[in-house]
């Protein structure tokens, strides 16, 4: 795995996604970046959408609302509780796209030191396989490879 691939694992029949990638920083910077409100709007989401981050409580318990606006400014928006955070290395927490309201997903994401980089699991848990099948069928490959490239361009310092 080298830090330019996104590696998504999408098995048919299964409630689940795996991600990965390794990115070329500290997992404490990760971390970092994944957990500090006022650099999600630099990485969080495609290109062509500006981010608002509405709410970000960065504990157990805490909850998170991103608002995406497309340059039509038609918004949409991702909201979730915080379950976990062990820091630099583990964070869960629930995610719900408010365009397909009451279809939740348990997200863990694992960050493990690889030798100065770090190695990123993101394992998301779907309801059922529809809920995990519809996900994938509204563009979360693209959004999700896009969004990982963003943060890679941040956490290398090539992000205005």
């Amino acid at each position: 795995m080298n830090t330019t691939d996104y590696a998504l694992e999408i098995v048919p029949g299964k409630q689940e996604i795996v991600g990965s990638r390794l990115f070329d920083a500290p997992r404490e910077l990760v971390f970092k970046t994944m957990t500090d409100p006022t650099l999600i709007p630099r990485w969080w989401g495609p290109r062509r959408h500006a981010t608002r981050v509405d709410e970000m409580e960065v504990r157990a318990g805490g909850r998170w609302r991103y608002v995406l606006r497309d340059p039509d400014g038609d918004e949409t928006a991702f909201h979730g509780v915080y379950h976990d955070l062990t820091a630099p290395e583990r964070l869960i927490y629930t995610f719900e796209w408010e365009g397909q309201p009451g279809h939740v997903l348990l997200e863990t994401v694992t960050l493990e030191d690889v030798g100065g980089q770090t190695k990123m699991t993101d394992l998301l848990v779907f309801q059922s396989v529809a809920d995990r099948d519809g996900m994938v069928e509204n563009g979360m490959e693209s959004g999700a490879r896009e969004t990982m490239d963003r943060l890679e361009e941040l956490l290398t310092g090539g992000a205005s």
